[in-house]
């Protein structure tokens, strides 16, 4: 039984993992910030704003096994359209967030053996399309913050991503709103759908299993094929 907290657990891919670990029997700590959920076997929910200043771990154990930050955004428009403060404020909630996040959790996570940290980035990064420069940024900071720190924790902390394409969450929603939208986007991946909230949960869930112990640094891209095959 591990001990494993997610930043944003209460919709989304984050939900669905906070789920199928609890289920596992590991001990599932997941946050909200708006959508309060209630408790259930193996998991606990509490309020967290990554925004926050200070940001209070207090409920936690002394030792964590695994974190994983879900907290993003999908702002999409034309770079000409953005204003500074829209790139700042997108980097503040997935790579500053995650940073602060990452740094207070870790000594906990130095107390066990196989800790690992999942973190999220997306196919925007390494595929190019237009009107995902904001998204991308942030994400690509994401990318490079998942190699340095594998590299700073190693052995004793693996570190790794999972870049996703377009997935069917609340966050996609705007993206995703009719069925026209729905098989325009499925269109554009070789194995003909969007992604499921399944399918990332399922490969962030064996990022944190014994299974994976010599996997660290690595970009796993969970995608329809999207970004290799043409």
């Amino acid at each position: 039984m591990k001990n494993i907290i997610v930043i944003g657990g209460s919709s989304g891919i984050g939900r669905e993992l906070s789920l199928m670990l609890s289920r596992n029997g590991d001990n599932v700590f997941a946050t909200y910030n708006n959508s309060e959920q209630a408790n259930d076997k193996n998991l606990t929910y509490n309020k967290l704003n990554v925004l926050d200043e200070d940001l209070n771990f207090d409920y936690l154990p002394e030792s964590i096994h695994g974190l994983v930050y879900c907290p993003g955004t999908i702002n999409l428009k034309p770079f000409n359209r953005i204003k500074e403060e829209e790139f700042i404020d997108d980097y503040k909630i997935q790579v500053t967030g995650a940073i602060k996040v990452i740094q207070e959790i870790v000594p906990r996570m130095k107390r066990v053996e196989n800790a690992s940290i999942v973190l999220y980035s997306t196919v925007a990064v390494q595929t190019g399309f237009n009107f995902h420069s904001m998204v991308a940024s942030s994400k690509g900071a994401i990318e490079g913050l998942t190699r340095a720190l594998s590299a700073e924790f190693a052995p004793k902390i693996r570190v790794n991503a999972v870049a996703p394409s377009i997935t069917d969450t609340p966050l996609a929603s705007k993206l995703l709103s009719n069925e026209k939208k729905i098989e325009e986007n499925s269109k554009r991946h070789p194995l003909n759908r969007v992604g499921d909230v399944k399918d990332i949960a399922s490969i962030s869930k064996f990022l944190l299993s014994d299974e994976s112990s010599w996997i660290t640094g690595q970009i796993i891209k969970v995608d329809g094929g999207i970004s290799s095959i043409r």
